[in-house]
């Protein structure tokens, strides 16, 4: 980074600090994610934001070998103790936390002491296969669901007590959290979320919010903020939430479904064409490149030990490889849209994802399978239309149909073998990641389903 740009962010930063100073925010969060998904953060009075714009805030590197339970693994890309980053705030997604006052927030890229992205940077890894897709003239627009249980208030302890009792779906849950529903709306709204969808789940405490699509590193973004704003929200009303894929073993988990859609000069790719179900040839491409390599995706968005208990046949969670319009049993969901509005509307959800994830390397991981779908033109197998667990062993092979992997350790298989994945990374994030899930995995060797649940309960 050259003195000039130092100069520029700086000014920057200065404007922005004035601005916060008149609002009475004292501090600026500055997160990143982990290759664990816990997001982390170091903070700067506002004062000063200019210096730490311009220059950065130091942090160690040895928070990529951080796991969830804060016990740190090593990998060949290991420093240990030694060395430094530094942690660029991105002052255009800078924004005044509604629910927290006093704090306004803001995402970083994390840069070494030379001047350069750090290449275990994976925002600055998702900005860089963002900008391979624009080189082919293609741009993509996503967005995360985010699905979270309320506990019920003074649930400090292990174990978990809903906060709401009415059924699923059903508007008592509202009735029971109108208040704490309308303050995260609010609060939302206040920090420029727009939000499309917001509605009770089908778990027990379970609630769920839909946002506009943006591009994708922004949407990822965004599903930091949207998390940490449910978060405080829920803390002021005396409730703790819990994003963790499965916070009751044996019952429905918490997803993190990503819907995503590619366009070229402003056409959606994913409607409106001559291939199947209305895709266009560049838009089948893409699915099938995610199709394709969802089992080594896996890594990276179900990296948890929990999120396999998650991945249950027939509970829309997608664990069979398979793609087909509005089939919320295959991991690949085309959504069509009503018709009049395929145009707009039309997007794929991929469905096998869970919040334990970080949020850039899914959409990393997705835009490079993707765009190596595109390039080898692939194709698409049959569409299916019905629940695969509702197959014979018999009649699932007869069509291809094959089962995600049931545990991490097959996904890192999978990942290890995977070099679209290894390209896109690099090999000092992909080794990490791997190192980071293999410890993951023994950590809880031999471990039950249900204590396994309780560790990671409110871990995410």
């Amino acid at each position: 980074m050259q003195q000039q740009e130092r100069a520029e962010r700086a000014a920057q930063g200065a404007r922005h600090a004035e601005r916060l100073a008149a609002a009475d925010v004292v501090a600026v969060a500055l997160t990143w994610v982990d290759n664990g998904g816990i997001t982390r953060v170091k903070a700067v009075p506002t004062a000063a934001l200019p210096r730490a714009a311009a220059w950065g805030v130091g942090a160690t590197p040895v928070f990529d070998f951080f796991l969830p339970d804060d016990s740190i693994t090593g990998g060949r890309f290991s420093a240990g103790p030694t060395g430094d980053l530094r942690l660029l705030p991105d002052l255009d997604r800078l924004v005044v936390l509604a629910a927290q006052p006093g704090w306004a927030w803001a995402p970083v890229d994390r840069w070494t002491q030379e001047g350069g992205p750090h290449p275990q940077c994976s925002r600055a890894v998702a900005a860089r296969l963002t900008e391979r897709l624009a080189a082919a003239g293609l741009t993509a627009r996503m967005a995360f669901e985010v699905e979270w249980v309320l506990a019920a208030a003074g649930g400090s302890g292990p174990g978990f007590v809903p906060a709401m009792s009415g059924p699923a779906y059903g508007m008592t849950r509202l009735v029971e959290r109108s208040d704490y529903a309308a303050d995260l709306l609010r609060a939302l709204a206040a920090q420029g979320v727009a939000v499309v969808q917001f509605h009770p789940e089908y778990a027990p405490g379970q609630l769920e919010v839909s946002v506009v699509p943006e591009s994708p590193v922004a949407a990822a973004d965004t599903a930091v903020l949207v998390r940490t704003t449910i978060r405080a929200v829920a803390q002021r009303h005396g409730l703790r939430v819990s994003f963790a894929p499965t916070v009751v073993a044996g019952e429905v988990g918490n997803g993190g479904h990503v819907h995503l859609s590619i366009h070229r000069a402003g056409r959606n790719l994913c409607g409106g064409g001559d291939g199947p179900c209305g895709l266009t040839k560049e838009g089948e491409g893409f699915t099938a490149g995610l199709l394709d390599r969802l089992p080594a995706l896996l890594a990276v968005a179900a990296p948890s030990v929990a999120s396999y208990l998650r991945l249950v046949p027939s509970h829309w969670a997608g664990v069979y490889a398979c793609w087909g319009p509005e089939n919320r049993e295959a991991a690949v969901r085309l959504v069509t849209g009503s018709v009049g509005e395929q145009a707009d509307a039309a997007n794929v959800e991929v469905k096998c994802m869970d919040q334990s994830a970080n949020p850039y390397l899914v959409v990393a991981g997705l835009l490079a399978c993707g765009v190596a779908g595109i390039e080898q033109g692939a194709r698409l197998p049959e569409p299916v239309y019905a629940d695969p667990a509702r197959w014979s062993a018999g009649e699932r092979s007869a069509r291809g149909v094959v089962r995600l992997p049931q545990r991490l350790e097959d996904a890192v298989a999978a990942f290890r073998r995977e070099p679209v994945l290894a390209r896109a990374f690099g090999p000092e994030l992909a080794d990490t990641i791997v190192a980071v899930r293999d410890a993951e995995i023994a950590r809880f060797a031999g471990v039950a389903p249900d204590d396994v649940v309780a560790a990671s309960r409110w871990t995410h």
